[in-house]
């Protein structure tokens, strides 16, 4: 999926971090050596894994100073073997030093979760189903993983709550409270969702994509007549998937409206993935790709020039 990094999106994220570890200086560097020195560096994949965020390290270091340059020697999204040399960086020896940490912070953080998007990837090949993030992620952190998802492969779901409706399972309920129905009967449930997303198509502006989540069949096929762009099939088992999924796909929609997308989300992991694709469901989130990415683990390593 193609990602344009926007610097400015994580200018204030940039930020933190310089305030967070160097604030008013690093006291170490700053009294060992002289302005003066420049040394040489190499970024250096220690396991095997999908590398990105060298922009991100790139526009990092020209925060601190602009003398530096970095050298990519792979693009984002691209699989490395242990090892190899990522980038080569030069610089001043202060710079250089006093960013280290910081660098390798988000370079590691955000190669993790693309390597395990490209694991999650390559479980379902050669299937069409999507591999898709949550809203799962570290508070300020968001826009860099969902680019790390990208950059593994994987399609980005909502950014927010302000760019796609998602009705959930405790908006249901609520409802159900306020109206006084039954959670229990299956006719509230297809009454619930069908007044739910009515209420939400005469107010959200045209073209806002409409997705409910549902937990049982009266539920979906409660979405399925009012109407919505997508399905979620929360926690379902296998055999429910196939049910519910074809129960979607021999749907006789209104004219003129598409059949909703399918997605499958809850307890997704690299061992039962492949079998809720082979559903046939045309999505599946996975919120594990970047709440519990493990770091990818790179090195930098300096030398006097």
């Amino acid at each position: 999926m193609r990602f344009d990094l926007e610097t400015e999106k994580i200018d204030a994220l940039i930020q933190l971090a310089i305030k967070e570890d160097i604030g008013t200086g690093d006291i170490t560097t700053e009294n060992l050596f002289h302005d003066s020195l420049i040394v040489e560096g190499v970024f250096i994949a220690k396991e095997n894994g999908v590398i990105a965020g060298l922009p991100v390290v790139e526009y990092f270091f020209s925060k601190l100073d602009k003398g530096v340059s970095l050298k990519q020697n792979v693009r984002d999204g691209t699989f490395v073997k242990k090892g190899e040399t990522i980038a080569s960086i030069k610089g001043s020896a202060k710079t250089l030093l006093s960013g280290e940490r910081i660098a390798l912070n988000f370079l590691q953080r955000v190669s993790g979760i693309a390597t395990l998007t490209a694991q999650f990837v390559e479980r379902i090949k050669p299937l069409k189903t999507a591999i898709m993030d949550t809203r799962k992620t570290i508070p300020g952190w968001r826009y860099l993983e969902k680019y790390a998802v990208a950059m593994g492969g994987g399609v980005n779901h909502r950014m927010g709550l302000y760019d796609q409706v998602l009705i959930k399972d405790n908006h249901l309920d609520i409802l159900k409270v306020e109206t006084g129905l039954k959670p229990v009967s299956t006719s509230s449930h297809i009454s619930i969702i069908e007044k739910a997303v009515s209420a939400l198509r005469q107010k959200i502006k045209k073209g806002i994509l409409v997705e409910v989540e549902t937990r049982t069949l009266e539920e979906v096929a409660g979405a399925l007549k009012a109407g919505v762009d997508i399905i979620l099939f929360d926690n379902m088992n296998i055999a429910q998937l196939e049910e519910v999924v074809k129960m979607v796909k021999n749907w006789k929609s209104s004219k003129g409206r598409r059949k909703p997308l399918t997605e499958a989300s809850g307890n997704i992991t690299l061992e039962n993935v492949r079998l809720v694709a082979q559903t046939g469901v045309d999505r599946i989130s996975v919120g594990a790709i970047t709440h519990s990415a493990k770091a990818l683990d790179i090195s930098l390593e300096i030398s006097r020039q």
